[in-house]
């Protein structure tokens, strides 16, 4: 894709996107509602025209080629399977529309059906079966007809949790045993960490950054990103050099040393961490670290959230594995953070959040 832009009327939803997507690659399209992810996506599968820029699947340009023709799967978040239809009817539909029948087109469907462990489905209406065996039913005719690319539109969104965990991970072995160069688009944040080679985050219609699920969640790009992806602690402060080393200074005099992403930025800043990454120790043990008083605890199973006041604009979150709670912790307590260098993010203090 090369400085792909989208209009409706006077608005531009898909701003001069330029994206490179390997043969193979599961690659997401990751930002939140509005943000233009769907109606790239559209344009790539040709159910929109782009107002300028150029679209190549495969080395060729599809620009001027109808939807039908561009050899790509999709997969859509309301299933779009057909009500009157049983499983395999649903699953030969794209077969026919190709001109693939006989036993050719059983042996791809029954195969395909094995794949997403639909066997035994095939008389099945679709009323008979659950959210989850609908999804597959769709994702079934979509690679049945061996796309070059598999376009896939928020396609887990409307199952229950465990559901959407499980048909996650199917999917995503699916496609690894396919090679099907795959585009995904989800709002979903570890929905995006856990499937993708690589990802694109979005918003207001641009890209913000591209790269693989560690180095985007690692060192993000921009203050947007490191907001959106994961959960974080963005304070604001003065960075300097002290002694060698980049040292920021917070709003109630406390001192962080940073050597994480962004440590080169000076003066007024940003600073981020993530929550897992603050370690919390009793004040009589911490010989250093941010002081605060403990507010908020929330037993969440595996770990505890806590919020903790360090007379900053906002608590302190801090999440600590459930077995290393360290002793005495409670609502009231005081309390030090530590955060290691490398985990501390700087970005410049103009940087804007993603808009959700």
């Amino acid at each position: 894709m090369v400085d792909i832009s989208v209009r409706f009327g006077a608005l531009t939803v898909v701003s001069r996107v330029n994206l490179s997507i390997k043969a193979g690659e599961f690659f997401t399209l990751l930002g939140p509602s509005g943000c233009g992810k769907t109606t790239l996506l559209r344009a790539i599968a040709g159910f929109y025209r782009q107002f300028e820029g150029s679209i190549s699947i495969g080395g060729s340009v599809v620009d001027d080629i109808p939807a039908h023709r561009r050899n790509t799967g999709m997969v859509f978040q309301n299933y779009a399977i057909f009500p009157h239809l049983n499983v395999w009817d649903n699953v030969a539909y794209g077969l026919a529309s190709r001109k693939i029948s006989g036993a050719a087109a059983a042996q791809r469907i029954s195969e395909t059906l094995e794949m997403v462990d639909l066997k035994g489905y095939e008389k099945r209406m679709p009323k008979q079966l659950s959210g989850g065996q609908q999804q597959r039913v769709v994702i079934a005719r979509a690679i049945a007809i061996r796309p070059r690319v598999l376009l896939m539109d928020e396609p887990l969104a409307n199952l229950d949790a465990k559901l959407r965990v499980r048909l996650r991970n199917d999917l995503k072995t699916l496609q690894r045993s396919l090679g099907i160069t795959t585009i995904y688009v989800t709002h979903d944040q570890e929905e995006a960490l856990s499937l993708s080679d690589r990802l694109a985050v979005i918003s207001g219609g641009e890209v913000l950054q591209v790269g693989t699920p560690e180095d985007v969640y690692a060192r993000p790009g921009t203050l947007g990103v490191a907001e959106f992806i994961g959960e974080g602690n963005f304070l604001r402060g003065h960075a300097a050099e002290e002694d060698g080393r980049t040292t920021v200074a917070l709003r109630n005099g406390a001192a962080m040393v940073t050597s994480g992403p962004g440590s080169n930025c000076r003066g007024e800043v940003w600073v981020g961490f993530r929550p897992q990454d603050v370690s919390l120790h009793p004040v009589a043990e911490a010989s250093s670290g941010i002081v605060g008083t403990l507010r908020g605890r929330t037993y969440l199973g595996s770990y505890v959230s806590y919020e903790v006041d360090c007379g900053l604009d906002r608590p302190i979150s801090v999440q600590v594995v459930a077995t290393a709670v360290p002793v005495g912790m409670h609502e009231g307590s005081q309390v030090a953070l530590r955060v290691e260098p490398p985990q501390v993010m700087l970005f410049p203090g103009d940087d804007k959040a993603v808009e959700l």
